[in-house]
């Protein structure tokens, strides 16, 4: 029966065979102990009566005269019955001890039987489909029956099974949990399903018997499963639901629920105080609404195209319009919506967020260090000047710090100034967190400097500190005098012409270079005299003279800005000039003579404008001459071609050496012509690239295949190295193919016979690197400082000259692509060419520059 477990009747078996061990013994105890105490009586009672009785028959004999074998006559007749006597109760003794053995034998019977029951209880228990805890009383451990199957994740080990955490499902863990504390507390049963880490579902009953109290975990089959898991699932969802209108109703945003027809059928606390009803009853029952007809019939009308209408949407609210930002989403049998009121938020958010910024940004352009610690002494702001003023570990500083320990730290690094009583100096400058009024402090470090340290309590707590830096004030009052001195010396020994102008157009000091510059007489400079005086000499003296903006910048009241300018005198010095207003009204004029260095700067611009008129003829003429040499050219190619046909006839071996010789020098004539024009062509600016996917094997491939004639001539073989490339990448492929084919020419042509050249492609961080390496001589530092330039051609070891265009075509086609190009090479180390090609080249569809 469901409920009932043959644990119980174990329990009770086991208890009845105790019970009945216990009546056995009572009784046998009882029977001897009544036998025993016949036996002692008929025995005491022998004794009380044969010594009265035989003390009375002597005395009676020897008064009465008679013999005193009459008396022993007597007692003999007292002994017998007293013997008889015994042997009655030895006989009542004997079946009563024959009753006994005959009702312990029944008894056996019946513990025997109770432990067959006991042993089969246990055997059902033990089965693998479930596990029974048994606690006798509170203070006992409990006692674990039976095992559940491995799929269930239920662990064997004791501990780890009563640790229900561990193996079940939170929810369920709990609710198991809390359904024992009730059985074994108030004996209240209960049936629940639980679940386990493992996804099966448990059935778990807890009963209470008496002085135990039971509880059984079952595997159930898979039906059974299956509804149990549905039954968790809906005890899940009921609850979060639950919760979920908790939330829902307590949150003061206005919420609703509509059925099919659009009505009102659920509304929250908020929505009934938005629309000034009482309860959400009242809304339902007379269909107030929170928003305007035009609103809810966008929303119904948006509803038709998309399940979901987002939209912010004006209404009243206590008489005043507020902007919300409403939510409705519809489904099979009604919609919901909320409202989130946007003004409130936006107003404080904006509001927050200015007077944070501005707080911040106002003390961190403050050179005055400032630092806020909270109540509890926590740093909770600082600006930059403090981290700079005392040079802390950023992570430190950030870690908000106590305001003690960070006054211990700054005494272990010798920041602060040494106390012969720290402990009494420490507690008294925190003393201003319980302070009322500012406290001042002065602060002599170590390093010289001087602070002034203001602690400001704050109203809710904590303390303000400002520290100012003194050091630079006092100093300045010390240096003042120093200063003034050293600039006058400074002013004096100066080359450049220095004047400075007061607000009042007079002079208030200059340097003798002011006045050897312009000629001016030392009569004539007086701090006195006014600038319109040192115009009417100075005018005379330039040929354009900028005296007149001096006077203005000087005396006159439009914006105060710097500017700077050059003029030539009449003598033929140049002198450039600067206009520079201070701080306190004053106005500097500086002049310094830059005759030397135009008279320089005019020659270099007459030589770079000759060079680059002859660079530009240079040009037009390689490209005019690679034109007309082009057409040519292709004719040559063209009958040579047509000459090695058989359709043209037969030719003798010499005169077809002769033609294959005129189609080579042909060809190499013609790339020649060919790079001339693809370098006139980037020199122009009219380069474009083919950007398009580039295959690293093909492009290798290719390559490698226009020089395979050359590489069988001298033995030389081919390593390409492309396991790190990556497939593909974007650039020009033809102008790829034509830089792979440029290295590995100029590679063959140095390298040794039967030497190897390895071509290698790998993928790098900052894009594909191809580079081509050859055993050769390797160029000298001489060498590398001009191999990319165009024309130049050396033999250097080489098998031919070549027209030195090679490496230059290679240079400006990789930058065309926005990569880069080096050499790595050295005496008797080889050469190797290194070209890094970007991801993404710069240059897509644009023309060089």
């Amino acid at each position: 029966m469901p409920g009932e477990y043959p644990l119980s009747a174990g329990k009770a078996v086991s208890g009845g065979h105790e019970d009945s061990q216990q009546v056995v013994a009572g009784r046998s105890w009882q029977a001897v102990r009544r036998l025993g105490g016949w036996v002692a009586g008929a025995a005491l009672a022998t004794t009380a009566l044969c010594t009265p009785l035989r003390f009375a028959h002597a005395q009676q004999a020897a008064v009465a005269g008679l013999p005193v074998n009459t008396a022993e006559v007597i007692q003999l007749a007292v002994l017998v019955g007293v013997v008889g006597a015994a042997l009655i109760c030895a006989i009542a003794l004997i079946r009563e001890r024959s009753r006994l053995s005959a009702e312990n034998t029944e008894l056996r019977g019946r513990v025997a039987d109770l432990n067959a029951s006991l042993q089969r209880s246990e055997a059902l228990l033990n089965l693998r489909d479930q596990r029974v805890i048994v606690w006798a009383n509170d203070s006992k451990k409990p006692e674990l029956i039976g095992s559940l199957p491995v799929d269930t994740g239920a662990p064997e080990e004791r501990a780890a099974f009563l640790g229900f955490g561990r193996w079940l499902m939170p929810r369920s863990a709990a609710a198991l949990e809390n359904a024992i504390a009730a059985l074994r507390d108030k004996g209240v049963a209960f049936e629940l399903v639980a679940e386990t880490h493992a996804g099966a579902a448990l059935e778990v009953q807890g009963r209470k018997s008496g002085a135990h109290a039971i509880v059984r975990f079952i595997s159930i089959s898979e039906a059974q499963r299956l509804q149990a898991r549905l039954k968790l699932e809906n005890q899940r969802i009921g609850s979060e639901y639950e919760t979920l209108m908790g939330l829902i109703d307590a949150i003061d945003m206005p919420f609703w629920m509509r059925d099919g027809e659009g009505r009102l059928k659920w509304v929250n606390k908020a929505f009934a105080r938005a629309v000034e009803a009482q309860d959400a009853s009242v809304v339902i029952r007379d269909g107030k609404e929170f928003l305007g007809t035009q609103a809810r019939e966008a929303i119904a009308q948006q509803h038709q195209s998309r399940p979901v209408f987002q939209q912010a949407v004006s209404t009243v609210i206590d008489g005043d319009r507020k902007m919300f930002s409403v939510t409705d989403v519809t489904g099979r049998d009604g919609s919901v919506g909320l409202a989130v009121d946007m003004s409130v938020a936006d107003a404080i958010r904006e509001e927050y967020s200015l007077v944070v910024r501005s707080h911040a940004d106002t003390l961190d352009q403050v050179a005055t260090a400032v630092a806020t610690f909270d109540a509890g002494q926590k740093l909770r702001f600082y600006n930059q000047a403090f981290h700079k003023l005392w040079d802390l570990d950023a992570g430190y500083i950030s870690s908000a710090p106590d305001n003690a320990l960070l006054l211990d730290r700054l005494r272990s690094e010798r920041k602060l100034p040494e106390q012969p009583e720290w402990r009494r100096w420490k507690e008294n400058l925190l003393s201003a967190y319980r302070a009322v009024e500012p406290q001042e402090h002065l602060w002599h470090l170590p390093d010289g400097r001087t602070i002034r340290v203001v602690a400001n309590p704050q109203p809710k707590g904590g303390v303000t500190w400002v520290f100012e830096n003194l050091t630079e004030k006092i100093d300045l009052e010390s240096r003042y005098t120093t200063a003034v001195r050293v600039q006058g010396e400074t002013l004096d020994n100066l080359a450049e012409g220095v004047v400075v102008f007061g607000p009042d157009g007079r002079i208030r000091l200059f340097n003798p270079a002011f006045s050897q510059l312009w000629g001016i007489s030392a009569e004539a400079l007086r701090q006195s005299t006014h600038i319109s005086a040192i115009r009417a000499e100075c005018d005379a003296r330039a040929e354009n003279s900028p005296w007149g903006d001096f006077v203005a910048a000087v005396t006159g009241f439009d914006e105060r800005s710097d500017r700077h300018g050059q003029t030539e005198l009449r003598n033929g010095t140049v002198l450039q000039h600067a206009v520079i207003h201070l701080p306190n009204g004053q106005v500097m004029l500086t002049f310094v003579d830059v005759t030397d260095s135009v008279n320089v700067e005019r020659a270099l611009k007459d030589k770079n404008e000759a060079l680059l008129r002859a660079d530009q003829i240079k040009n037009e003429f390689v490209q005019h001459v690679s034109y007309e040499l082009r057409s040519p050219l292709t004719n040559i190619i063209g009958f040579t071609e047509l000459l090695s046909l058989p359709g043209t006839g037969p030719l003798s071996p010499r005169q077809r050496e002769y033609v294959e010789h005129i189609g080579s020098s042909s060809g190499v004539l013609l790339t020649i012509v060919n790079d001339i024009l693809d370098l006139a062509t980037v020199d122009a600016g009219i380069m474009q690239l083919e950007i398009a996917e580039v295959r690293v094997d093909r492009a290798i491939e290719a390559a490698a295949e226009l020089v395979a004639d050359r590489l069988e001539e001298h033995s030389i073989s081919l390593a390409v190295e492309a396991s790190a490339a990556p497939r593909s990448f974007s650039g020009d492929e033809t102008r790829v193919r034509q830089i792979l084919y440029n290295l590995l020419s100029n590679a063959v042509n140095y390298a040794p016979a039967s030497s190897t050249i390895t071509l290698a492609c790998r993928q790098r961080a900052e894009g594909v690197e191809f580079s081509v390496h050859d055993d050769g001589p390797g160029m000298p530092p001489e060498v590398l400082d001009t191999v990319f330039q165009r024309f130049e051609s050396r033999v250097n070891g080489g098998r031919r000259r070549g027209a030195g265009l090679g490496l230059s075509i290679v240079k400006s086609f990789v930058e065309l692509h926005g990569g880069s190009v080096r050499i790595d090479s050295g005496k008797d180390r080889g050469t190797t060419v290194i070209c890094l090609f970007p991801d993404a080249p710069a240059g897509v569809q644009v023309a060089a520059e």
